[in-house]
């Protein structure tokens, strides 16, 4: 299957919004990335940005939540009702990881777990046949335009393995630093969706940057 691309708003011009996430209208996902200044040290934005995200998408566009929130139980209802497809956790962000993954999946929304680059890839075990996306973070997660770290590729094969062999259809998606030079390689490793911010919404626009991205994808990688 076709490698997903997913674009994160976080690094468009957000005096543009509208603009913006119409020019990814040809990107299968929108990435809204939701970070409240304490489980990362850096404050993004909210509900508001994600409810006139969802208006300003294309038909069919999957509205792709990654909450780097402390307690996001507390607000799943909330991102759900604002438009979230999809609402992702991270393992190291609350003590409930079941009970959350649980309750997004009550609201009729696509349910992932993520996790740091520090952190055990064993702590996804508890919940992997229970999810419908796993995100491994390949930047320490807090701001965008970060380098990827190469360590990150073991990482996705090793999680690519442990899904195929539950027979799990859980998207594997990696966030972090992700570009034309590294995304053959993570698609290679397994990855099926990656989420892409400034190597998008750069100098030259966000078409030539998703544009750059789907030919890297199609290159043989060396």
């Amino acid at each position: 299957m076709p490698v997903k691309l997913a674009p994160s708003i976080l690094a468009c011009d957000f005096t543009r919004l509208g603009d913006e996430v119409s020019a990814i209208a040809s990107a299968e996902y929108i990435h809204v990335d939701v970070m409240d200044g304490l489980f990362v040290p850096n404050i993004s934005f909210g509900l508001p940005i994600l409810a006139a995200a969802k208006r300003a998408a294309a038909p069919g566009q999957f509205i792709d939540v990654h909450l780097m929130i402390t307690s996001p139980e507390r607000y799943l209802e909330d991102f759900a009702a604002a438009g979230a497809d999809g609402l992702t956790v991270h393992v190291e962000s609350t003590p409930h990881l079941h009970r959350a993954v649980q309750m997004v999946r009550d609201l009729g929304k696509q349910a992932g777990v993520v996790l740091n680059p520090g952190t055990s890839l064993d702590t996804l075990r508890p919940v992997l046949a229970d999810v419908d996306l796993v995100l491994i973070m390949s930047v320490n997660p807090g701001f965008g335009g970060q380098r990827f770290l190469p360590q990150s590729l073991e990482r996705v094969r090793t999680v690519r393995g442990w899904l195929n062999d539950i027979g799990s259809a859980a998207e594997l998606q990696v966030d972090g630093g992700v570009s034309a030079e590294n995304a053959r390689a993570l698609a290679d490793a397994g990855a099926s969706v990656l989420v892409a911010g400034s190597s998008v919404f750069g100098a030259s626009g966000a078409a030539a940057g998703l544009s750059s991205l789907r030919a890297a994808l199609t290159q043989e990688h060396a």
